[in-house]
């Protein structure tokens, strides 16, 4: 290579070092860290000593300082840290005689924190606390922390939960000027306010929720207009009368984004004064709403839609099982009411699936606790036609406000809004789960995005029952996108919705206490499009996926923790997944799903793995471990810390062909 052309490459790699770009540090194991850039080619490798306070998680700008010509590969120094992911870490005291340091429990690379002896807060040497990250400047060489909190040594569950939260970047504890401002609030029904508003009180309204709920954030009410026509409001508490822009609660409730239900708690994204009291719809007592009110006949056909702040007194709280055994008996408070609600409710649904909408079955799991928190049993927990009721008005209001806002123009152009949207199924992961479906007799019309939604829900029914049901459903969940918040509406492809937002829960999510706002001031005429909404909706969509993270993480752990005792056991399971280390089974009893490595069946064969048919297949014996297949498997161990399960195979069929060998090679 001549000495111009030497230079010229130089040049060329070296032209981008003055670049900078914004993205998120993710730090591995071994201390390297990978700075993630959205929408650009390539993530920028950053060595431990360019992170400058930078830790794992934290959004940052970073100086592009070398790139390779051939492969793109680029290294960088982080410049500046824009926010911090997660602010409060979990780990122990080390006690000097001037001074304290904080030693984070924490499997990612995390300095020791410098604590000086007045931020304390009374922990001593070796105690296990929650500290609370203060400041990082880059002159100092160790951040500055304060403890929260200390935690009792012997609850590990405690400590567990509150890492699963801490490490997904939400905070523990409210700050004390949050905490003051939200006591601040006057709970009083004023004379002026209720002038502003259509009055309910005097209207048959009530609450359905889970049993153990406390943050009632909908309620129904319903009333006789005429023969076969009534009036269905559906009442969501009206957080953003109590929660107003730019204050330290909005700041706080913005941060969070969501609240994230784990096993043993809630942690809210309002302080309980507003989740629990000011805006929980209680019964017997008057409470702000705000409401979308359909006049409606039994045919579920909509004559007229309101939209309207209001004031309701719920006269009764239902639990969801109260209700459901009000439906079956056909008695109880409130009959009448209940079964018209369910019929108009069902006929929704059936109108909702015939045009479009995609009828995938959901499962959840729930733990019955005992007072340390400890799981002792584990249930399952089924959508029934008293969760379909409540399901179905939320999704008509959902709808409704969109709708409202979508017709609004202001210099021709869309007023800014969280519309929740869902994309059409990915292409590349649809056509070979149309490949695999098609083995078991189901074929697709891919003519339009109306006729993929109609030819799954075809499959979702005919495959009710059999034993392909499950890993159908699986796989047919993976195929489809993301739901998200944008102001850039496409449309809702599952809900089969031209317009959707989340209007419903402003006691749990950010994005409805948003689209309060909106609606708001679109009511009196008023609006001033947020210039920042695409910023947010973007904020709440992650704080979303961290939220579903760590509820996962959560009921992982509890999964872990109960199958512990049960070391030794054997359970009916079926294969919930395929990899070429082995598969994953999950039993069928409790959901626990714990994997049966590749290692462990090597006895029996030498499997591998055949990724267009989702299974593993055995060399010599043809034996397939498919997705769906049901197995019987014995738990050899629960590993708390990792939050994993592993299981062995037991089948009899393979027990006599690892006989049969040994007796062979013998």
């Amino acid at each position: 290579m001549s000495k111009s052309n030497k230079r010229d490459k130089r040049k060329h790699t070296t032209a981008s070092s003055t670049a900078l770009v914004k993205g998120v540090l993710e730090i591995t194991r071994s201390g390297l860290g990978y700075v993630v850039v959205p929408n650009k080619d390539g993530d920028v490798i950053v060595r431990p000593g360019d992170f400058n306070t930078a830790l794992n998680g934290d959004t940052v700008r970073v100086k592009v300082t070398k790139e390779n010509q051939n492969s793109g590969r680029k290294e960088g120094k982080i410049t500046d840290v824009i926010t911090r992911k997660q602010t409060e870490f979990i780990g122990h005291i080390q006690l000097s005689t001037n001074f304290a340091f904080f030693v984070p429990s924490t499997n990612k690379p995390v300095p020791d924190f410098y604590i000086p002896l007045d931020k304390l807060n009374g922990a001593t040497h070796k105690q296990k606390v929650v500290a609370k990250l203060l400041k990082w400047e880059k002159a100092d060489k160790k951040p500055l922390a304060e403890v929260v909190s200390i935690m009792k040594e012997d609850d590990e569950n405690d400590a567990a939960m509150k890492e699963i939260l801490a490490e997904a970047g939400f905070p523990l504890s409210f700050p004390e000027e949050v905490m003051e401002e939200a006591h601040r609030l006057s709970e009083v029904i004023t004379k002026e306010e209720v002038k502003k508003r259509i009055d309910f009180r005097n209207t048959l309204t009530f609450t359905i929720d889970p049993v153990d709920a406390k943050d009632f954030d909908d309620a129904i009410s319903l009333k006789t207009i005429s023969k076969g026509l009534y009036e269905i409001g559906v009442h969501i508490a009206d957080v953003s009368h109590f929660v107003l822009p730019n204050t330290q609660l909005d700041e706080e409730a913005y941060k969070r984004a969501t609240s994230v239900y784990l096993p043993d708690r809630v942690n809210p994204m309002l302080p309980e004064r507003i989740s629990n009291e000011l805006c929980s719809l209680r019964p017997n007592e008057d409470k702000y709403t705000f409401s979308a009110i359909f006049h409606i006949n039994e045919k579920a056909e909509i004559k007229n839609t309101v939209i309207s702040k209001t004031l309701i007194h719920s006269d009764h709280r239902f639990t969801y099982e109260d209700v459901q055994e009000i439906i079956e008996t056909k008695k109880g408070k409130h009959k009448d009411e209940v079964l018209l609600l369910n019929k108009i409710s069902q006929t929704l649904r059936k109108k909702r699936f015939a045009k479009g909408a995609i009828n995938f079955s959901s499962k959840e799991v729930r733990f019955q606790l005992d007072d340390k928190g400890k799981p002792i049993g584990i249930m399952i927990k089924e959508s029934k036609e008293s969760h379909q009721l409540i399901e179905e008005l939320m999704l008509l209001a959902n709808k409704a406000v969109a709708e409202f806002i979508a017709k609004i123009k202001i210099n021709n152009e869309a007023v800014p809004f969280p519309y929740r949207i869902h994309d059409t199924p990915d292409e590349k992961k649809l056509a070979p789960f149309m490949v695999f479906a098609k083995k078991y007799g189901h074929t697709f019309d891919t003519s339009s995005p109306q006729k993929i939604a109609e030819s799954f829900n075809q499959l979702l029914d005919d495959a009710r029952g059999k034993p392909e049901q499950q890993i159908l459903e699986t796989l047919g969940i993976r195929t489809m996108a993301k739901a998200v918040y944008t102001a850039q509406n496409i449309g809702h492809y599952g809900l089969g919705f031209e317009h959707y937002c989340h209007f419903t829960s402003p006691i749990r999510r950010y994005p409805d206490v948003l689209v309060h706002r909106v609606v708001e001031s679109a009511l009196a005429k008023n609006i001033k499009p947020d210039k920042k909404m695409e910023e947010k909706c973007k904020h709440c969509s992650v704080m979303e996926r961290a939220a579903m993270d760590s509820e996962r993480a959560g009921n992982k752990y509890k999964q872990v923790e109960f199958m512990k005792d049960r070391v030794g056991l054997t359970f009916e399971a079926v294969i919930s997944g395929v990899a070429a280390f082995g598969f994953w089974a999950e039993t069928m009893e409790h959901k626990c799903e714990g994997l049966i490595s590749l290692v462990s069946l090597s006895d029996y064969d030498d499997f591998r793995l055949v990724e267009s048919d989702y299974c593993l297949v055995g060399k010599r014996s043809g034996r397939t471990f498919k997705m769906g297949d049901k197995v019987t498997v014995l738990v050899v161990a629960a590993n708390l810390d990792k939050r994993q399960l592993d299981y062995e195979l037991v089948l009899t069929n393979l027990v006599a062909s690892k006989s049969k060998k040994k007796k062979v090679s013998g």
